[in-house]
C-alpha cells in the first residue's frame, strides 16, 4: 500500500501544483475548474443507519445525484463505517486518477492517513465536520458547524439558569476528537469572558454574567466526566453507575445539578435511565427534588417532541428536568459542504487560502421555540 502510494504521489508531482497551492484559490482568467485535472467530485461520509450521521450521509447522497443530473460534474457518494474504511476508499479515490476534489466527512482520527494520501497525491480535498489537526493545514477549506459557539451557547443557558462556580455539573463527551475538544473550549472560554455567544435565531449577542477563574472552570469539569462515543446506551451506563454520587454531590453544593451533553443522543440516555427500573424510589425522588438543567446538541424530531410536548416522553422529563435545551446543528450542512466544494472546482469567487475555517451558525432550540423548527429523525 505504502508503494502504490509512492507511485501515483511521484505520478502527482508531474501534474501542476495549481490546485493546491495557495495562488490556486483565485480564479483562473480562463474560467477553467482548479481541480486536480478529473471531473468527479468524491463525497466520503458515513453509512446511512441511524442517528446524525446518517442523516448527513442522506442529505449528501441527494446532493450527490442533483450533481449527476446537472451534468456538468461527475459526483460518487462513498461510504464507510469507520476511518480505517475511508483509508481504503482514498486509495480506490487516488487509482481512479478522476478526481476533481474530495469533500471528505472523517469518521474518526485513523482517517487522517487517508488526508495525508490524498495531500501527497495533490488531491483538493475538503475536511466537514471533524476537523484533523495537521492535514488541516493542506485543506481547501475546513467546514463545520460553529463547534466553539455550541460550547459558548450551552454555558450561557446553563448560567441563566443559575449555575455558578462550585456547582455539579455533567459532562457528555461526545469522543476526543476536534468537535468535543471545540465544544468544551467554547464552553470554557464563555465562562472566562472570552468569547461571546451569537445566537443566529435571535440575533442575540451575550456574554457571562461572571468572569470565572481558570481554577473555578477547571474545577467545575472534574468530577463527572464521560467519553460516550455520542451514544445513549454508554451515557445510560455511565450515569446509572455515577448517578448516586452525583445526586449527593448536587445536594451537597446547594440542591442544583447541570448536564453539558454534547450530543442528542447522550441526553436521551438520561431520560431513558430515568424511563426505566434500575433507579430505585429513594434515587428517583432525590433527583426529582434537584434543580435539574439539561442541554443537547444536534436536532434530533424526538428530541424536539420532548420538548413541545408531544413525546410520550414529555411528561416524564417536565417531572425530572426543570428545563431542557438543544443547540442546532442540522445535518442537513453537510449539502452545505458540498456546495461550498462547488464553489472550489468551479471557481466561483474562491477567496479562501488552504487551511481555511468556515464554521456555520447555530442556535438554541427550547420548549420555547421548537415548534419553529423541524428536526431531523434520529432514531
Amino acid at each position: 500500500m505504502k508503494k502504490l502510494i509512492a507511485i501515483f504521489a511521484g505520478v502527482a508531482m508531474t501534474v501542476t501544483l495549481a490546485a493546491c497551492s495557495p495562488d490556486s484559490n483565485t480564479p483562473s482568467s480562463g474560467g477553467e475548474p482548479a481541480s486536480a485535472g478529473g471531473d468527479t467530485i468524491y463525497v466520503l461520509g458515513p453509512t446511512p443507519d441511524h442517528g446524525w450521521t446518517a442523516q448527513a450521509g442522506t442529505y449528501a447522497e441527494a446532493k450527490v445525484s442533483e450533481i449527476n443530473a446537472a451534468g456538468k460534474w461527475k459526483a460518487q457518494y462513498l461510504a464507510s463505517s469507520d476511518g480505517e474504511a475511508q483509508n481504503d476508499l482514498v486509495q480506490q479515490v487516488i487509482a481512479n486518477g478522476n478526481a476533481a476534489g474530495v469533500l471528505y466527512f472523517a469518521l474518526d482520527d485513523s482517517a487522517q492517513a487517508g488526508a495525508e494520501a490524498m495531500i501527497g497525491a495533490n488531491i483538493p480535498f475538503m475536511f466537514f465536520d471533524r476537523i484533523i489537526d495537521g492535514p488541516d493545514k493542506s485543506a481547501i477549506l475546513n467546514f463545520s458547524g460553529d463547534n466553539w459557539a455550541v460550547g459558548a451557547g450551552i454555558a450561557y443557558w446553563l448560567q441563566k439558569n443559575g449555575m455558578k462556580p462550585g456547582d455539579a455539573l455533567v459532562t457528555l463527551i461526545g469522543d476526543n476528537g476536534t468537535v468535543s475538544g471545540r465544544r468544551q473550549e467554547g464552553f470554557d472560554q464563555f465562562l472566562l469572558g472570552e468569547r461571546e455567544y451569537n445566537d443566529k435565531a435571535t440575533g442575540q449577542t451575550s456574554k457571562t454574567t461572571e468572569v470565572w477563574t481558570q481554577e473555578q472552570v477547571s474545577a467545575l469539569s472534574a468530577s463527572y466526566k464521560e467519553v460516550c462515543d455520542w451514544s445513549a446506551d454508554k451515557a445510560y451506563q455511565y450515569l446509572e453507575q455515577k448517578l448516586p454520587d452525583i445526586i449527593s454531590d448536587a445536594k451537597s453544593k446547594g440542591g442544583s445539578l447541570y448536564v453539558f451533553s454534547m450530543d442528542d443522543e447522550m441526553t436521551f440516555g438520561f431520560l431513558n435511565l430515568i424511563e426505566g427500573n434500575t433507579l430505585d424510589d429513594a434515587t428517583k425522588k432525590d433527583l426529582e427534588d434537584l434543580k435539574l438543567y439539561i442541554s443537547a446538541i444536534g436536532g434530533m424530531a424526538e428530541l424536539y417532541a420532548v420538548m413541545d410536548g408531544s413525546s410520550n416522553q414529555s411528561a416524564l422529563a417536565g417531572q425530572y428536568f426543570d428545563d431542557m435545551m438543544s443547540v442546532s446543528f442540522n445535518p442537513k450542512m453537510m449539502q452545505t459542504a458540498i456546495d461550498y466544494m462547488l464553489r472550489y472546482v468551479n471557481q466561483d469567487n474562491w477567496t479562501y487560502p488552504l487551511g481555511a475555517g468556515e464554521y456555520e451558525p447555530v442556535w438554541i432550540v427550547d420548549k420555547s421555540n421548537v415548534s419553529q423548527y423541524e428536526g431531523f429523525t434520529g432514531h
